[in-house]
């Protein structure tokens, strides 16, 4: 396990909209050079890149054309290696986007794989027999090629799926996941992490961790076998070297070999009951919005059995939201998302903040660009300033990678900055104290102290510091047992010191009580 880890707190940057500095509307890395200075203020100390490789840009980059070049349009090769070394300058790791289960259809591999000949990557992708066979229970091309076969889709028309076999095979096309061929696929994608790893990445996220031996068990046990395996190859060569799962099923990935595994906002999941729970009938009753009414059980009753069974393995990562989710402010308000972001920050595990979701950057209602579709409101340029573009670029604003928010109110850093009450200086404040306490990092303890259902507020434990949240419209109170006055140490504190708060709250014998939207981290010692 990379020690630097425990306490990475991660931005990721969509490099599309974080800062042009060429005027050509699109974000590049030197404009994530630029501003890294920015983040590590913030106090992230880590960073993931979506996808920068070369790319026809069906899928925003997620449809990979060349995995060791860095596309044109944000810069060279040398760009991102120099981005590496200042990011490491300021104490600032960096992961990769590592796209495994599909490349692009103009990837020089697809365009071998297609040929009628038989070559060295026919079988790098999943093909059929005949043309007029298809891929039963999955999309499939066919007719697009010299080669008699059609072959399988790992997600939008423009990603043909990378071959690592089949666990259960009925065809006779169907590789073993032990085939050589097979295993050539899983060796060039290790090929492919040391070609960065050597260049000064710091490890990779990874887009859709399970998706590759198809027609795999419920364990998914063939594909976690290949991770497993590329995770002796990192314990051996980049002990250092950290790997983060688009899995959300920490059971699985960690078990995996993942270090981490994000908590992703699927529709009813723990995660979604806090902060996105608007699509079921009834209204929104996210337990984070103030006049939600929300349950916290419904989020414990779905995260602690994965705590539980997971924290020894590796960490459960929380989002403020990413390139595929709604922003957070689409339904929530500046003081809402101060009292999230400090829930997810005192939390266990490893942190993720979404560029300009420290700002409280809405979403935005606008037509799909790049294969986005709804997700490209969550995608707009960055929010710097009162100046042209809102700081992102110099260029005309026809020719930006999408718009922006035109409101008066669209939120600024140059504005929050000179706010001490803004979200920005909030979440500057709750990153700082989770850097200060090593009980909040990634591998300290939680204990639930008081959660009821369709109550507040919510009280745990992380080592010697008592949290408390209430994220409601109205007070809050709760009686703390003896349980809560029990440090790390086993020894009984004799009183609580305040270390942090949102909001009012007030200590009254045994008795916590909180005002309305408030959160306050209180010391053992």
């Amino acid at each position: 396990m990379p020690n630097w880890l425990k306490d990475a707190v991660f931005y990721e940057i969509y490099p599309q909209t974080f800062k042009d500095t060429n005027c050509d509307g699109i974000g590049d890395l030197n404009g994530i050079i630029e501003k890294l200075d920015y983040i590590k203020d913030l106090g992230c100390n880590a960073l993931w890149i979506n996808p920068c490789y070369d790319s026809p840009f069906k899928d925003a980059g997620y449809d990979v054309r060349d995995y060791k070049k860095v596309a044109p349009r944000y810069g060279t090769n040398e760009d991102l290696y120099r981005l590496f070394g200042e990011a490491h300058n300021r104490g600032i790791h960096v992961l990769l986007d590592l796209v495994p289960g599909h490349t692009s259809e103009e990837h020089a591999w697809f365009q071998e794989s297609k040929k009628a000949e038989k070559n060295e990557y026919s079988d790098r992708y999943v093909w059929t027999n005949c043309w007029i066979q298809g891929v039963a229970g999955h999309p499939y091309i066919g007719g697009e090629a010299e080669r008699d076969g059609c072959y399988m889709l790992n997600f939008f028309k423009c990603q043909p799926a990378l071959n690592y076999g089949f666990l259960n095979r009925t065809e006779s096309w169907q590789l073993a996941p032990d085939d050589p061929a097979c295993i050539a696929t899983r060796e060039a994608l290790k090929d492919v992490m040391r070609f960065w790893l050597d260049r000064g990445c710091d490890g990779f996220r990874v887009d859709m961790a399970d998706s590759l031996v198809k027609e795999d068990d419920e364990n998914k046990s063939a594909t976690g076998a290949i991770w497993k395996n590329i995770r002796e190859m990192l314990d051996k060569d980049y002990p250092e070297a950290a790997l983060v799962s688009e899995w959300s099923n920490p059971h699985q990935s960690l078990k995996s070999g993942f270090h981490a595994d994000f908590y992703l906002d699927h529709h009813g999941n723990g995660y979604n009951t806090l902060i996105r729970d608007n699509e079921t009938p009834g209204g929104d009753h996210s337990f984070l919005k103030k006049d939600g009414n929300g349950d916290i059980m419904r989020f414990l009753l779905d995260y602690l059995p994965k705590y539980d069974n997971t924290h020894k393995d590796g960490y459960i990562s929380f989002i403020t939201c990413n390139h595929d989710t709604p922003r957070a402010r689409r339904t929530l308000d500046y003081d809402e998302l101060k009292i999230a972001w400090a829930l997810f920050l005192t939390l266990p595990g490893v942190p993720f903040i979404y560029y300009g979701d420290e700002i409280g950057m809405r979403y935005l209602d606008i037509p799909t660009k790049e294969g986005g579709y709804t997700r490209t409101g969550s995608r707009t340029p960055m929010q710097w300033d009162s100046s042209k573009n809102h700081g992102f670029s110099d260029a005309d604003p026809d020719i930006l990678y999408l718009p922006q928010d035109p409101s008066e109110d669209a939120p600024t850093v140059e504005a929050q900055e000179k706010d001490p009450a803004s979200l920005l200086n909030v979440t500057k404040e709750l990153i700082a104290l989770r850097h200060k306490y090593t009980d909040l990092q990634a591998d300290g303890s939680f204990d639930v102290i008081y959660a009821e259902k369709e109550q507040f507020p919510f009280i745990y434990k992380r080592g010697n510091l008592l949290i408390a949240i209430n994220p409601s419209d109205s007070k809050a109170s709760a009686a703390l047992t003896e349980e809560a006055y029990i440090d790390k140490d086993d020894k009984k504190s004799t009183k609580l010191t305040p270390v942090y708060s949102i909001g009012e709250f007030k200590q009254e014998d045994n008795t916590l009580k909180l005002q309305a939207q408030s959160f306050v981290v209180l010391s053992l010692v």
